[in-house]
């Protein structure tokens, strides 16, 4: 599944950055994050995630941190029960930054291959709540 957001933010990229950086705070911010084990916002870091999606079923996966680029970017890869690369730019605009998040990733997890295939609309609902919810619930934190 890809996905490509564009989320304006009214603060600096440096305040987004720091709001980035705050990984000790990411399973406040967000519900469906049920358990997380990253500490910091470094290349070569190893998150292990657990989401709840809006289905009956949890999805497991590890971040990879490839590319953490101050108050710029980071680029990284998943592996679990989901495959596939993220990135995130800060984008500096006028009066805030816009966040770009372009993500490609594909269903690992046998069950959820087969969720992927036969209920592509369902699957594709859930992937897109997620993403959604979680640049939604990030704004409201940021400042």
């Amino acid at each position: 599944m890809h996905s490509e957001r564009r989320t304006f933010i009214e603060a600096s990229p440096a305040s987004v950055w720091a709001a980035i950086l705050r990984v000790e705070d990411y399973q406040e911010w967000w519900s469906w994050l049920r358990a997380f084990d990253g500490h910091r916002l470094v290349a070569g870091d190893r998150w292990r995630c657990t989401v709840k999606p809006p289905l009956p079923y949890r999805v497991r996966f590890i971040i990879e941190l490839h590319e953490v680029e101050t108050a710029s970017s980071v680029a990284a890869t998943l592996d679990g029960d989901i495959a596939g690369s993220a990135r995130i730019d800060l984008v500096p605009r006028r009066t805030g930054t816009d966040l770009l998040l372009v993500a490609d990733l594909h269903a690992v997890n046998p069950w959820l291959r087969r969720l992927e295939r036969w209920a592509h609309p369902v699957a594709q609902s859930g992937h897109d709540h997620i993403i959604d919810s979680a640049l939604q619930e990030f704004v409201d934190h940021v400042g």
